[in-house]
């Protein structure tokens, strides 16, 4: 039920968004970001619920830590990275945001390497010499 509190704000804030957009734009694009952060910090408890889950069944498996900090770290680029992008695409700079989704990009891949370097060994390892 809680997603009909997280919609519930949504929809309050876009009427009231529209409302004071005519006269103040800016305090309308503040409202919106304001809201985006609240909702985010909503989801917190969420997060921090399923981050131990994944580092107990890590634990249980005997998973490298590592690899798994490393893949929750790329999952928060992600996440921040698309916020980030939304916020400055409701302010109308497209190209920034543009730019911003791009950076996550890059830094996603730039963690990924050491991941991907251990599957291509463990990969060559298998197959026979």
């Amino acid at each position: 039920m809680e997603i009909i509190q997280v919609v519930g704000l949504g929809l309050l804030v876009t009427v009231l968004i529209l409302i004071i957009k005519e006269q103040k734009p800016i305090f309308a694009f503040l409202l919106a970001t304001f809201t985006g952060i609240i909702i985010f910090l909503f989801l917190i408890d969420k997060i921090s619920s399923v981050i131990g889950v994944l580092q107990d069944l890590a634990q249980k498996s005997g998973v490298n830590m590592v690899f798994l900090k490393t893949i929750l770290k790329i999952i928060g680029i992600a996440y921040i990275a698309e916020f980030g992008a939304q916020i400055v695409r409701d302010a109308g700079l497209e190209s920034i945001a543009s730019k911003i989704e791009l950076t996550g990009k890059v830094l996603i891949m730039v963690m990924a390497i050491p991941i991907i370097t251990v599957i291509i060994e463990t990969v060559i390892k298998l197959l026979p010499a």
